[in-house]
């Protein structure tokens, strides 16, 4: 079996498919097509994979790539060497695992002079296999005749110590570098194992923010992501010490790791010296004794350390993992949170001292006036800021006004609530409060003043609070995914596995719902399928020159937009108002013939077929299906003539706050608010209810029934309604329930000392959280299922 046909073989078992799925869908990949236009528009090929099983083979296809690689440089250099026996080709052909193949290449690797290597070229080899082979030789007396004068490089060797020491290190280095045992002594950490967190001398009141880890013991295995990457944060900050043991080591007269190291290379180790009874059993023997001293340094010296490492870093890395996928999960929520829509929009960026800052866009984003009020302390020009802001409303029609959700929020969503009152019954308009997040940095971005030169920086930062309004996804993909503030400690992991991971996200979201080629940012049309910042801007440039597309084959006169990247971005790109009816549809322009098939057979133009729920649900997908058009592709064709161009994203809602409820102090026991989820994590989510710090729902108090996974009750974004158990001003922290028959404990102490779920602030939340409440330690934790099957698929573990 050749090397590619076997990486489609496990790739076909690990996903749960047909071999010719995952091949078809490997030379699609390879010819540049992207995951989006494979999923959508090329069902027949791969059988209907979809996004994540796309990914998911698209990751593990470059793993096994690699695999092979470094498989066939390695079985290259031992051959090299002329050590390469059929039994070690055999097991480096059947090694499935980076890590697996790194084993056995172990004792192979060209690596410095060892102290082993001297041993061997002073000759001392066979006393170190005679002293292994027989525990019943006196290792002093044997060493005698290996005793010699130094000749040329190689030095003397006085006494027995000096060769006993000499045939110590080379036995360590054959122990430490047998791959079986290697495997056996990390599984066996890794799976009963305890990671054990104290915290260092004198750092407890520096660190104090670490206090639920200073004396902490956990199952390696089983430590939940928030837990792990707290307890790295909290050493790399040089507060706590991390450690890897086994149960009852400490217990145990001999180191179980010692037991297993003498149980795999077949010797009995000697009993202490502390253990043994007169009349137990006859003293052992020097060689036993001495082999028992090798064990004992080989898993001191040469394997604690290395496998300690080995697996701290893989319980990073699958902490990491977890926690990018949480992040994702959220960006993917927030980005496809119900827009707005069309509607001419008054954005207010709050503000104390420095006022509030206003700005109007058109139904299309685009930005029409600004002005900068006064209307709180210590100015407090109430009067004149609601006449400017009246004044504003009925020069441009605005029918949204958006809050941002900083400072002064509430006291400037009260505002706007008299502006909605003092406007003429006859305009209708709407307030609603969105989230800041991340508008700070977009205002300053190099993209931002590319977008609005003209702007200075606080006001690009309430033109983008109005446009996340009228349409989160096109508004927020201009901003670095880290800076919106739904991750768990985004910046404790693999940024380039985050960046990667969430660049995913993005691009599946914004072509889920499609772009209108009209009207889109270059830094939208730069997440369509095939399309980059390049050809993006150019796009917009040649718009900007011609004026707007007519039809999408006009994407053709693009510069540097042939007919490969044309297949792959077209069907993703909208042309409302045009030539042909299909161009604002998502049917890709190669199916357009079978759409006049259709349409012909049912003796009606294209236009009229459009819409007509009731002839397009009479007609049976298999009998317009051929050779290239199978039955999905046409099922899909007719769902999208029946809605063209619809919208997978929610109908627009938005969250009311109670009047009265602005700050901590206003908040009392036992109260049922709305609010908007901000955050999920593993250990709960985060509502923002309006008093400018997010209350924590605690995994345990999401449903009336028991959470593997919050994600299953809550997303970001979701509007729900919440009861406030606990209060805690001066740490500000809301304990909140969505139980709303559950009853507030009336004992603050109790929440003081966080012996139960607690909150953290908007702050904390968007990535500065040091470490987790001890409710949340307690909350049942599972990877979700992408990640679960990566590291599964991965074979690391």
């Amino acid at each position: 079996m050749d090397v590619n046909q076997r990486i489609m073989n496990r790739l076909a078992d690990e996903l749960s498919v047909r071999t010719a799925q995952v091949a078809a869908t490997v030379a699609l990949l390879d010819e540049g097509a992207t995951v989006p236009f494979i999923a959508r528009y090329r069902k027949e090929v791969t059988g209907a994979l979809d996004d994540v099983q796309l990914r998911l083979l698209d990751e593990r296809l470059r793993y096994l790539r690699e695999l092979e690689e470094r498989r066939v440089a390695v079985i290259a250099a031992i051959d090299e060497q002329g050590k390469l026996s059929p039994e070690l080709s055999a097991s480096l052909s059947a090694a499935d695992t980076k890590q697996r193949l790194e084993d056995l290449y172990r004792p192979f690797k060209k690596k410095r002079r060892t102290k082993a290597q001297i041993a061997r070229e002073a000759g001392l080899e066979p006393l170190a296999d005679a002293l292994l082979g027989n525990p019943d030789l006196d290792p002093e007396s044997e060493a005698q005749s290996y005793l010699r004068a130094a000749d040329g490089d190689t030095p003397a060797i006085d006494d027995a110590k000096a060769a006993l020491d000499g045939a110590k290190q080379i036995l360590m280095e054959r122990f430490a570098e047998d791959p079986e045992l290697i495997g056996q002594l990390r599984e066996r950490l890794w799976q009963e194992g305890e990671l054990s967190s104290r915290v260092l001398d004198g750092k407890a009141e520096e660190g104090a923010k670490f206090a639920d880890y200073f004396e902490h013991d956990e199952k390696l295995a089983k430590a939940p992501s928030h837990r792990a990457l707290a307890m790295f944060r909290g050493r790399n900050e040089g507060v706590l010490s991390l450690a890897i043991r086994l149960p009852g080591e400490d217990d145990a007269p001999i180191h179980p790791a010692q037991v297993a190291i003498a149980k795999q290379i077949g010797i009995t180790l000697a009993a202490p010296s502390a253990t043994r009874r007169a009349g137990d059993r006859p003293e052992d023997s020097p060689g036993k004794r001495w082999l028992t001293e090798v064990v004992r340094w080989t898993w001191r010296v040469k394997l604690y350390t290395a496998l300690e490492t080995e697996l701290l870093g893989r319980l990073r890395e699958q902490a990491e993992l977890t926690a990018i996928e949480v992040f994702a999960a959220n960006l993917k929520d927030l980005l496809l949170a119900a827009p707005a829509g069309p509607r001419v929009t008054l954005a207010l960026d709050p503000g104390l001292r420095t006022g509030c800052k206003v700005a109007v866009v058109d139904a299309t984003g685009q930005f029409l006036a600004n002005t900068t009020i006064y209307p709180h302390a210590p100015q407090n020009r109430w009067r004149e800021s609601l006449a400017e802001l009246v004044r504003l409303a009925q020069q441009h029609g605005v029918e949204l006004i958006a809050v941002g959700n900083g400072t002064a929020s509430r006291e400037s969503d009260k505002l706007a609530g008299e502006l909605v009152k003092a406007l003429a019954p006859g305009q209708r308009v709407s307030k609603v409060m969105v989230s800041e997040a991340g508008a700070s940095v977009y205002s300053a971005s190099e993209y931002a003043s590319r977008e609005m030169p003209d702007l200075d920086v606080t006001v690009r930062g309430a033109v983008s609070i109005g446009r996340r309004l009228q349409d989160p996804l096109a508004e927020l993909v201009k901003i670095e995914p880290k800076s919106i503030g739904v991750g768990q400690y985004q910046h404790d992991v693999s940024q380039l596995q985050l960046s990667k991971s969430l660049e995913a996200v993005i691009e599946d979201c914004v072509n889920a719902v499609g772009v209108d080629l009209n009207t889109a940012s270059s830094a939208l049309l730069s997440r369509v399928a095939g399309l980059s910042s390049t050809l993006a801007d150019n796009i917009v440039a040649e718009r900007n020159q011609r004026g707007a597309f007519k039809s999408r084959k006009a994407l053709l006169d693009v510069s540097r937009l042939g007919p490969k990247t044309f297949e792959q971005c077209a069907g993703f790109l909208r042309v409302t108002n045009g030539a042909n009816p299909l161009d604002a549809s998502a049917v890709h322009p190669e199916a357009y013939p079978l759409v006049e098939r259709i349409a012909t057979q049912s003796k009606r133009d294209v236009k009229g077929l459009i819409g007509d729920s009731a002839a397009l649900k009479a007609l049976a997908p298999a009998d317009f299906a051929d050779d290239r058009f199978g039955v999905p592709t046409v099922t899909d064709i007719l769902a999208e003539l029946d809605k063209p161009g619809r919208d997978p994203r929610p109908e627009f809602k938005a969250a009311e706050f109670r009047e009265g409820v602005e700050t901590l102090k206003d908040l009392e026991l036992g109260m049922v608010l709305e609010g908007t989820v901000t955050n999920v994590t593993h250990f709960g989510a985060f509502v923002d209810v309006g008093v400018h710090q997010d209350g924590l729902v605690h995994i345990s108090a999401l449903a009336n029934r028991f959470v593997e996974d919050p994600r299953s009750v809550v997303k970001a974004g979701d509007i729900t309604s919440v009861k406030v158990m606990s209060v805690d001003i001066p740490r500000k922290r809301i304990g909140l329930s969505m139980r709303l028959d559950d009853q507030p404990d009336t004992d603050t102490g109790a929440d003081a000392a966080s012996d139960k779920p607690a909150v953290r602030s908007r702050r904390s939340q968007q990535g500065s959280n040091k470490s987790s409440s001890k409710g949340a330690q307690n909350a049942p934790e599972s990877m979700g299922a992408l990640g679960a099957a990566l590291l599964k698929a991965r074979g690391d573990k």
